[in-house]
């Protein structure tokens, strides 16, 4: 008879919330499609090169490596290659379909984390359209983290330890043995397994020191669960021990936060660091880091402490706030809650909406997609890699000239250096995605950006024989300057994602004299220089119109040597030609808000 009075109870609300309605799974769907829709952007970042070289490597050799063959500075040394499992089951979405696989594990991951994200939300009582929305918000978040990362699947990991607690708590199946095989695989695929502990941590203080909930676990049966949640913890710490590195990968997150965060190059590193505002007003962000400790401190006034709800938002809100890098983490562990808060404080509202489950629906669709056309606008879908962001002329010159030896990249480069030329020990670069290098070298690589006496200790001490700096960085490196007054280098590549500069002595000796540029410059300071004498210099200026026409040659990506001849041929007195050229660089690079500020100037005269 309770069993039926039960049942009784339990259908009228699903019946109500929508959650069996037509118009509700329709509503899924659709939000569904706006969350594949918000993660469906170009490939821009760098790093997913070396997590694609380090996949293939992982098949090839069968094995998974445990000494240092990524970098040449330190090549055989005892290491550690992270995110290995991420890595292996990245690289046959990679060998398969290529782009078009490298968007499908963003996809499918993405629609797992927030599936599950949603399955969390509806256990913590939030039911009805309304959910939908702030998933979609969540979603938005999480989109700046969404490209092929070793987190994507650490945020899958995260979705499901989160949905099995909350589900336990609310009195439903404990599936807690099910934690020990999912830290297994995340301390396999990436170094965050500790958030995973911190969470079930949460659960523990709530389990032991909360107020129990009718039908929770802890109503059941007193205080045991505590005891069990810590079992489970401690079985979950056991097992992250069975990587092939043992204590070392557990510690390594430690390291960093202990030391290696500290040093002067992580400045320069911009998801480690300060979440910057203007980046993220319209992405879900403020609704999380603001909203979601707002509305928790109003919900204890009235319900009392969700202890689970504290911690939590006290140990990931400053995280993200503190590291961008940990905004996507945020997003999946606050949006359940943010959603039930929202639901519970704007129920006199919605029950003001319409009450046709299709007009809701509707109404809901419209909502995820109005909070999605800002981020859209500003960053449009599209499936592809930015091309024009990678070295891929200059390695291509570096393979047919025959560039080799003891050579200097801008570490974000060393990725797509280990994709093109792994595992040739002579055009391994001096520093990977993940820095990899000693304390002392990370040190002498970041002073050496802005100052011109590091860059000489540091290539006094391994007499680089070349080297790959990236054209596009932050305002304060100056090191193509440094590198272009220096007489012992020459330019011999450029263009708008790289800088190829080879020493005029060595082995390089050849390639520098044959291929050096006469005029053009690499550097701004080179270029401040020769302008006075370019306006009274007619065979100067041949000489370097005959320079950036090989530039152009050379690489599809040539916006800046498109923008410097139009420079050239308004010195000649030749507009219509200067338009012709600017015109060629947006046709390279759309987004050259340089450019396109020339245009305008161009179409003034």
């Amino acid at each position: 008879m309770a069993a039926a009075l039960a049942r009784l109870r339990v259908t009228p609300r699903r019946t109500q919330d929508g959650g069996r309605h037509p118009a509700w799974i329709a509503a899924a769907l659709f939000a569904a499609l706006c969350i594949a829709a918000i993660v469906t952007y170009p490939l821009h970042e760098p790093d997913f090169w070396q997590h694609l070289l380090v996949g293939r490597a992982i098949w090839t050799r069968h094995a998974v490596p445990r000494t240092m063959i990524w970098t040449w500075p330190t090549y055989g040394a005892p290491a550690i290659t992270p995110s290995w499992g991420f890595r292996m089951l990245i690289h046959p979405f990679w060998a398969i379909a290529g782009v078009w696989g490298l968007f499908a594990w963003r996809w499918l991951t993405t629609l797992a984390a927030f599936a599950v994200v949603l399955a969390t939300t509806r256990r913590t009582g939030a039911r009805g359209f309304l959910p939908l929305v702030v998933i979609v918000m969540g979603a938005l978040a999480w989109r700046d983290r969404s490209q092929v990362r070793p987190e994507s699947i650490a945020a899958v990991l995260m979705a499901i330890e989160l949905w099995i607690l909350e589900t336990r708590r609310r009195g439903g199946p404990d599936r807690t043995p099910w934690l020990l095989p999912l830290a297994w695989a995340w301390i396999n695929c990436h170094v965050s397994y500790h958030l995973g502990l911190a969470i079930l941590g949460a659960y523990v203080i709530d389990a032991a020191f909360g107020r129990p909930r009718e039908g929770s676990a802890a109503a059941a049966h007193g205080r045991g669960p505590a005891l069990r949640l810590v079992l489970i913890g401690a079985g979950m710490f056991a097992v992250s021990f069975l990587n092939p590195y043992g204590w070392r990968a557990l510690w390594s997150p430690f390291e960093f936060l202990l030391h290696e965060s500290r040093e002067p190059i992580y400045v320069t590193i911009g998801e480690l660091q300060p979440i910057r505002w203007s980046e993220n007003l319209w992405n879900g962000a403020p609704a999380l880091i603001f909203g979601w400790p707002l509305l928790a401190l109003l919900r204890v006034r009235r319900r009392g402490i969700d202890w689970v709800e504290v911690l939590l938002a006290l140990l990931f809100v400053p995280l993200a706030v503190r590291g961008a890098r940990f905004l996507g983490f945020l997003a999946i562990v606050g949006t359940p809650f943010l959603a039930r808060n929202i639901v519970e404080r704007f129920r006199a509202a919605a029950a003001r909406m319409p009450r046709a489950a299709w007009t809701r629906a509707a109404i809901t669709c419209a909502a995820c997609v109005a909070i999605a056309v800002p981020e859209w606008i500003a960053l449009p879908p599209g499936i592809g890699i930015v091309w024009e962001r990678f070295p891929v002329r200059a390695c291509d010159f570096i393979a047919v000239h025959g560039v080799r030896g003891r050579g200097y990249n801008t570490f974000s480069f060393g990725g797509y250096l280990l994709w093109r030329f792994w595992p040739e020990r002579d055009r391994l670069p001096f520093m990977d995605i993940h820095q990899s290098g000693t304390p002392e070298d990370r040190r002498l690589y970041s002073y050496s950006l802005e100052r011109p006496e590091y860059w000489h200790r540091l290539d006094d001490k391994y007499q680089f024989e070349w080297a790959l700096l990236a054209r596009r960085t932050f305002a304060a490196d100056r090191l193509p300057d440094f590198i272009d007054a220096d007489s012992t280098w020459a330019l011999v590549f450029q263009d708008d994602a790289a800088l190829l500069f080879a020493r005029r002595a060595g082995p390089m000796a050849e390639v520098a004299r044959r291929w050096a540029y006469a005029v053009a410059p690499a550097g701004n300071s080179k270029l401040a220089f020769l302008a006075p004498r370019l306006a009274r210099d007619p065979a100067l200026r041949a000489r370097l119109r005959a320079d950036l026409e090989r530039v152009i040659r050379e690489s599809h990506y040539a916006s800046h040597a498109h923008e410097l001849l139009a420079n050239v041929d308004l010195l000649e007195r030749n507009p219509d030609a200067a338009r012709a050229e600017i015109r060629a660089g947006l046709a390279a690079d759309p987004e050259n808000e340089d450019l396109r500020r020339r245009m305008r100037e161009l179409a003034e005269r």
